[in-house]
């Protein structure tokens, strides 16, 4: 799909199917927001592997691909800055997601009755991670659904 500057969106369908236009636009609408996923997620998640001849087997790893990928785009949503527009998150796909956010060089300790994390000299992502571990901790449920964990929502 292309937007232009002005009051008309501009589309290029190539089909072999012989039916209203208006109907023909209603159609591919619908297909287009999952065949994205898809694509996303056959390369970001592994979704295109097929682990076994077994139906049911492969039933439950897409179920699981689609619980990574989407447990993926929800993290990434805790992590930009604050009054970031949703026009400039990028997305972050989940093998990066992976090296960036489970691999790291930690070291647990506990002292005094505390618990601690200390993290690799070398980590440079360690302010954007502590950023993203702090909301995650103030996720709370509210009288009418969850409570914000940023002061100011995306907007786009």
């Amino acid at each position: 799909m292309f937007i232009l500057p002005g009051e008309y969106t501009y589309r290029v369908f190539v089909t072999d199917m012989e039916r209203a236009i208006d109907l023909l636009v209603w159609f591919y609408n619908q297909r287009a927001g999952p065949e994205n996923l898809i694509t996303k997620s056959n390369n970001d998640a592994g979704l295109a592997a097929h682990p076994s001849a077994r139906w049911a087997t492969n039933c439950v790893h897409f179920q699981l691909v689609m619980l990574a990928y989407n447990l993926n785009c929800w993290l990434l949503l805790f992590q930009p800055e604050e009054g970031v527009a949703v026009d400039q998150l990028e997305h972050t796909r989940l093998a990066t997601a992976r090296l960036r956010f489970l691999f790291m060089a930690v070291k647990i300790w506990k002292h005094s009755g505390q618990v601690g994390i200390s993290y690799s000299d070398q980590y440079v992502e360690r302010g954007l991670f502590q950023r993203l571990m702090k909301r995650l901790r103030q996720i709370a449920n509210g009288p009418a659904g969850f409570l914000p964990v940023l002061a100011t929502p995306l907007s786009g």
